[in-house]
This record gives structure tokens, sequence and C-alpha cells, in this order.
């Protein structure tokens, strides 16, 4: 923890973040590692097929998955020489049931967004007829 001083004069106490490699949400958060999970949830991969597939290098790869095993979202077997991976649906659950929780607000705001373009396009061709009647 450290404190911070903000521009208006207030103190702020800094929370030093989980390490990525022990909070789910954290290693979630880089965009790579979303994008090997969601080619995981495809099959399972070796990793030089998701090199290739996702264009990382190996390393980079090698690296991301090591995280994602590590928050155990991915699990790994040995096939021969090669390192298999593939999505482990038990430690993903309970995240997929925590966002669930917030599919009725998403629904709420798009119903209202399309409420009111719908309203809008309504206007729009009522005012379209009646400057065609006064033409």
């Amino acid at each position: 923890m450290s404190l911070t001083y903000s521009y208006v004069g207030i103190l702020f106490l800094r929370m030093a973040r989980l390490a990525t490699t022990f909070d789910v949400f954290n290693a979630l958060a880089e965009p790579a590692r979303r994008d090997i999970l969601s080619l995981l949830a495809r099959g399972e991969q070796a990793v030089n097929a998701i090199v290739e597939t996702l264009r990382l290098t190996q390393p980079s790869v090698s690296k991301h998955l090591r995280v994602l095993a590590t928050v155990r979202l991915v699990n790994v077997r040995q096939m021969g020489r090669q390192r298999v991976y593939a999505v482990n649906v038990d430690t993903l659950r309970p995240i997929v049931d925590w966002v669930g929780q917030f599919d009725a607000l998403w629904e709420k705001q798009l119903t209202g967004i399309k409420a009111a373009a719908e309203a809008k396009a309504r206007a729009s061709r009522a005012k379209q007829a009646r400057d065609a009647q006064n033409t």
C-alpha cells in the first residue's frame, strides 16, 4: 500500500493490485489471453497451433498460457513432445455465472437504446411525410 497525493489535495490510499498469476480477472485483463481462451473454447490446441493462429511469438504464447494455467483457466496435458491446452470449464463456470448477473442490466440498457432509436426514426419519418405534404 502507498499514499498518493491527488491534484485536488486529497490523500488517497492505493492498494497494490494482485499479481496476474493470483487473480483470474487480472489474468483475463490481457487481450492476448482472452484471444487464447477464445481459441481454446473451440477445442484443445497445441502451443504451435496457437502461435500460428493468433500470430504471436512462441515465448509470448507460452507466457500467457503459463499465467492462464496458474489461475486454472486452462488445463494442459502432454501429448508426445507437445503440450496441449484446453479451457478448464470448472474454473470458468463461476466466472460466467457471476458475469451473467449483469445480463438483465445490459438487456435493459439495450432495450432503452432500441426504443429511443425507433422513436427517433418514427419522428424523422413523420417529419419527412409532413415536409412532403407541404411541398
